[in-house]
Order: C-alpha cells, then sequence, then structure tokens
C-alpha cells in the first residue's frame, strides 16, 4: 500500500479539530502515514516491534533500536505538540495568501520566535525539488519585489535594493519560480539567466513559450518550440491568444501576500516563500493537500533554528 493511498478523506478545520484534538490521536494518524504497511525500524528496517505503551515508543526486537513516530522527522527536536503543529500546518496551506508568524503567534498562543521557526519548518517542506517539467503553453514573465522608496511622497520604489523573480507558467498547470541574482530595477536579469531558468524548467516538446517583448526570450524557440510575445510597451496586452495574464495574476497573487500578510520579506528567505506560494497554486486542486503536506514534513530535513538565522 503507498503512503498515498493512506488516510485519504479531505480534511476541512472541524474535522481537523474533531479528529486530531489529542497528541495520541496526531502520533496515530503520523504513525499511519509513515508506515502504512506497519511499523518499521528506521536504524535496521526490521518490521519485528514491541509497543512501550506508557512512553510513546517503539523498541526494535532486532536491533533493540528505541524510537518513537517522530524520531528522524522534523517533529522530532520540537516541543510543540503535534496538535499545534497539524493546525499551523492546515491553516499555512490553506491560507491562499500566505499567513503571516504573527498571526500563527495568536492562533496557537505560542512565542514570536516559535511561530516563526514554525512557518520556516513548514516551508521547508514545501520545496520545489523533483518536480516535472512544464509543457503545452507556458507562460514566463519576471517581476521585481522590495526597493527603498525615494521621499516620503514618492509612489514610485526606487531601484535600490529590488530583488527580481522570474517565473514561468503552464496553462491550466504548475508555476515555476526562481529568485534572481540580479538586483536593481535597471536593465533586468540576463538573457543566459532567463534562458537557464527555462531550460531547466521547460519541456523540449513545450508547444509554445508567451512573453512581454523583453530581449532576454528573443531566440529561444526551436522545432519543438514557438516564441510569441506582446509588447506591453504600446499597451499591446492580448493577441489572439498569446498573452502574459496568468503569470501576471500569480505576481499579483505573490505580491497581495508581502502586502497583506507578511508585509516585508528578506532576500535571504525570499525563495523560500516563493515555494511555499508555489506549492499552494501547485496544490490547488488538491483535495488531500493536508496529509501530502505532512507526508513531505515526514520527509523533511531537519532545519536548525541557528542556520535560519545565520548571515
Amino acid at each position: 500500500m503507498s503512503r498515498q493511498a493512506t488516510f485519504t478523506q479531505d480534511i476541512d478545520l472541524v474535522s481537523l479539530i474533531e479528529d486530531f484534538g489529542s497528541e495520541q490521536k496526531c502520533r496515530t494518524y503520523l504513525e499511519g502515514l509513515r508506515w502504512p504497511d506497519g511499523v518499521r525500524c528506521p536504524k535496521c528496517g526490521s518490521d519485528k516491534i514491541s509497543r512501550i505503551v506508557k512512553r510513546n515508543q517503539f523498541d526494535c526486537d532486532a536491533c533493540r533500536y528505541q524510537f518513537s513516530v517522530t524520531a528522524g522527522t522534523i517533529f522530532h527536536d520540537s516541543h510543540l505538540p503535534l496538535w499545534k503543529w497539524f493546525l499551523a500546518i492546515y491553516v499555512v496551506g490553506e491560507s491562499k495568501k500566505g499567513i503571516s508568524a504573527n498571526q500563527l503567534k495568536r492562533m496557537l498562543k505560542v512565542s514570536y520566535k516559535t511561530a516563526w521557526y514554525l512557518c520556516h519548518r513548514i516551508r521547508a517542506a514545501m520545496t520545489a525539488d523533483g518536480l516535472d517539467l512544464l509543457s503545452g503553453i507556458v507562460e514566463a514573465d519576471e517581476t521585481h519585489i522590495g526597493g527603498t522608496r525615494n521621499g516620503p511622497f514618492s509612489r514610485r520604489p526606487s531601484p535600490a535594493g529590488k530583488a527580481t523573480i522570474l517565473g514561468a507558467v503552464e496553462r491550466g498547470g504548475e508555476v515555476r519560480m526562481r529568485l534572481s541574482e540580479h538586483r536593481g530595477a535597471m536593465g533586468g536579469p540576463s538573457k543566459r539567466e532567463v534562458w537557464d531558468f527555462l531550460v531547466a524548467n521547460l519541456a523540449d516538446e513545450t508547444e509554445a513559450l508567451y512573453s512581454d517583448s523583453a530581449p532576454q526570450y528573443i531566440g529561444f524557440e526551436d522545432e519543438n518550440t514557438r516564441h510569441e510575445a506582446v509588447n506591453h510597451g504600446i499597451g499591446q496586452w492580448v493577441q489572439a491568444d498569446v498573452h502574459t495574464n496568468t503569470i501576471e495574476g500569480v505576481w499579483s497573487l505573490f505580491k497581495r501576500s508581502i502586502v497583506g500578510s507578511y508585509h516585508h520579506l528578506s532576500v535571504k528567505h525570499a525563495q523560500a516563500y516563493l515555494d511555499e506560494m508555489a506549492f499552494r497554486y501547485n496544490n490547488r486542486d488538491n483535495a488531500y493537500l493536508f496529509r501530502d503536506t505532512l507526508l513531505r514534513l515526514i520527509d523533511a530535513e531537519r532545519m536548525p533554528y541557528a542556520e535560519l538565522i545565520s548571515a
């Protein structure tokens, strides 16, 4: 039995509270996700296991290793009750524009440090590694975030401190986003960086790439993929089915999450926020988002707090 086939019932907030309102209920659910075919020793792989009920642990009859359902997972070094983890995972996954650490702090009645660390560990499980390549019709664009204002009454941020984001979205499919090495609003990312991003995320058989008239996209077409563009500089937004409205919608959603939820992003953690948003976008039709996020957290590597706050 596959892990994905286990516990496929959809989750809403009411059922979350009813089904996972105690530590034991959470542990039982994690056990079914982690070992759908029965508990196995994470050290030697044996299925000859005895339960230590009073300590919520298992004892391996083969190698005598004692472990719990959270051993070796991202939950292991956390003092936060599992039901608070579950609530945080649900809220982060269901918040279309994200949720701030301050809001999570108030909801869970924890310190800001705990909420901030919790958010980042959940984001770490939402990385974009190992995803399929985009195909069909793909829209590509770049946008800028951050920057300082020229003066107290200026509406336009100055180029200083701006970060550039590269994006590509398959119509009706998934999105890919990457923080660019480029800083500042002038000139934009290099053609090589844009092409490297597209080659890394688009399948060879991609039908078409649609973009604006930025020079970085010129020449990308080949025998499998055509390239067409709209010229925003002359007010051309749509030409037949050629437009970048889908990726522009992604940028709009991401920027609203910054303004409405996060308020400020550091460049160091910007990619993590992009991965979080892409994960939610790519799973917008996934009825089992909560379960699948938990599966990722079970497999995720530990993220030391010192690593998050290091320069």
